[in-house]
């Protein structure tokens, strides 16, 4: 049969740079990737392409992670969400938080520390167990 199809991972962030680098690593490791340089065209590309996790900045031009994360729960409660920060002590993590976010990934961390927090949320989630 046919292989299983890929667990799809949306990565947002307005620095080309960095998300240009997560992108490379993530399909490095097996993942399907779309991207998004802000807010405003993550919330199309969950409505077109319904990924199975998403990877979001906080601080974005046009639309901030914050606003996305809100709009986004108004039509979609289970999509894991990572939020990707530059700070660990961050105000607005606590405000991520309470819109109901799965984990945190800082920009200064080992991407190990990505690939292993996606995985513990892809396999406690309940809509992608096997």
């Amino acid at each position: 049969m046919g292989e299983d199809k890929k667990i799809s991972v949306l990565v947002v962030d307005d620095q080309a740079d960095f998300r240009e680098l997560l992108t490379f690593w993530l399909q490095s490791k097996g993942y399907a990737v779309i991207t998004a340089e802000h807010g405003k065209r993550a919330i199309e590309l969950i409505k077109e392409k319904a990924p199975d996790i998403m990877f979001i900045d906080l601080r974005m031009p046009v639309m901030d992670g914050i606003e996305a994360i809100k709009k986004i729960r108004e039509f979609d409660r289970e999509l894991p969400i990572i939020i990707i920060s530059s700070y660990v002590d961050d105000p607005r993590i606590k405000e991520a938080v309470s819109y109901g976010i799965s984990g945190e990934f800082f920009k200064g961390a080992d991407f190990k520390d990505g690939l292993s927090l996606l995985e513990t949320i892809l396999r406690t989630h309940k809509k992608l167990k096997k």
